[in-house]
């Protein structure tokens, strides 16, 4: 007998049992409240820093599993937060996602150039966001590993 989950279930049965630890770099307090408790939700601790100087630091020191990153942030660009992230030996293998409402044309392509995984333009779908933080972090645990 095969049991088919819904991606969320599937998620949350995977970090239920794996408490990944997630950085959500973003000023807005209400949209920052509001995705950690949905991830907590579904099993993941989050931290949470509100410039990118502190996320950077965050991510330093706690080495989270992933980072929810925006890009208009109060201190510094959040392509210099991720570009950053990405040239530290520290920190190079934390997968990023950033989730951003800015309208540029080029604005993908200086994500990927930055480093970042995926982009992800707010307003988003919840459950697809869910879907691409599993994944990353599935493809960070399985390039780490070899």
């Amino acid at each position: 007998m095969s049991t088919h989950l819904l991606p969320e279930a599937s998620l949350r049965r995977r970090a239920v049992s794996e408490p990944f630890t997630i950085l959500i770099v973003d000023d807005d307090d209400d949209q920052t409240y509001v995705l950690c408790q949905r991830l907590e939700q579904q099993g993941y601790r989050t931290v949470s820093a509100s410039t990118g100087r502190l996320g950077q630091t965050i991510a330093q020191t706690q080495r989270p599993h992933l980072v929810l990153l925006d890009l208009r942030l109060p201190d510094i660009d959040g392509f210099d937060v991720c570009q950053q992230l990405s040239d530290t030996p520290e920190t190079c293998h934390i997968p990023v996602i950033i989730l951003s409402g800015m309208e540029r044309p080029d604005i993908i392509r200086r994500s990927r150039a930055a480093g970042c995984q995926y982009f992800i333009r707010k307003p988003y779908d919840p459950n697809a966001l869910l879907i691409l933080v599993q994944q990353a972090i599935d493809e960070a645990r399985h390039w780490n590993a070899i």
